[in-house]
């Protein structure tokens, strides 16, 4: 299981959410059905022990006000960083308790704008009813806002974490690890912050790795980004600010992933074992990686 500040689920914003949920269960996720927050988001997920992915569109923007935490607006945020392009708009870190992580994130230097609460109604696979709850702490970042973060803590982790919501068929059962687009002097800037959280960061070619509770943050230039990943967006080159660009996947079993990648009909290269989405933008600008869990 995740523990407190470990990634806990990156938000990729995109126009169009129905086109990206289809692609996705193509791939061999099990997608949740799209819900809608009260801030005009609209909102589905791909469920795994600790952690998760998000895609989010836009249902009403009208809505992007309501509900705000302090002057930070959840709606807004998204609503904004999608005008200018898809990608991750916000990233959430696990929580265990939203009020001391909250304390321990402003004494380590994060921006705290406020605390939001909120639930969704689900139905359970033996059709029962019931309804989440949920706590975020906002860590909106000024300089860099597609580096926000939020806090985000499930009061009720049974309606989360159910076991038939967490297997997928491509074997696909967790995050490992998020890569941020960086230029070397951000990188140092990054560093810093991150590193009141997470301890000393260690140097790797074209940039930095430091190790949270569930997965690893790496910070690396433009360039290595394409040298591991692929070709990046002019979007997101045209952007000019740091920002997450890949999330990495632990997998069970290579033969199923490799059928679903196979049967969606998305590129796809496989070195060693590892599996490398070859356009980011067929995941709104964000590159999916693949480990065997033995590598994870």
């Amino acid at each position: 299981m995740n523990a407190s500040f470990g990634i806990d689920h990156p938000l990729i914003a995109v126009h169009d959410i129905f086109q990206l949920r289809e692609r996705l269960i193509a791939m061999g996720f099990n997608m949740t059905a799209i819900g809608k927050h009260p801030w005009g988001t609209s909102t589905s997920l791909a469920m795994f022990d600790g952690c998760l992915i998000e895609i989010m569109g836009m249902y009403d923007d009208s809505l992007v006000d309501e509900v705000p935490a302090g002057d930070f607006h959840f709606g807004r945020h998204v609503h904004e960083h999608l005008l200018q392009r898809e990608g991750v708009a916000l990233t959430a870190l696990h929580s265990t308790d939203s009020e001391a992580d909250a304390r321990r994130a402003q004494e380590a230097g994060f921006e705290l704008a406020g605390h939001l609460e909120f639930g969704r109604d689900v139905t359970l696979p033996d059709g029962r009813h019931d309804k989440t709850k949920t706590t975020l702490a906002l860590l909106p970042d000024s300089r860099w806002p597609r580096l926000s973060f939020f806090l985000c803590q499930q009061h009720r982790p049974e309606l989360i974490y159910v076991p038939q919501w967490l297997e997928h068929p491509n074997s696909v059962f967790g995050i490992c690890g998020i890569t941020i687009l960086a230029d070397p002097v951000r990188q140092i800037a990054l560093v810093e912050k991150f590193s009141a959280l997470y301890g000393a960061a260690q140097c790797i070619e074209g940039g930095y790795r430091l190790i949270t509770a569930n997965g690893q943050i790496q910070l690396l230039s433009s360039q290595r980004i394409e040298d591991v990943l692929g070709i990046l967006p002019d979007q997101v080159l045209e952007d000019g600010q740091p920002g997450i660009v890949g999330i990495d996947l632990s997998y069970g079993d290579a033969t199923l992933l490799r059928q679903h990648l196979q049967a969606s009909g998305i590129g796809f290269d496989e070195r060693e074992g590892v599996f490398i989405l070859r356009l980011a933008q067929d995941v709104g600008n964000t590159f999916l990686r693949f480990y065997p869990a033995d590598a994870s």
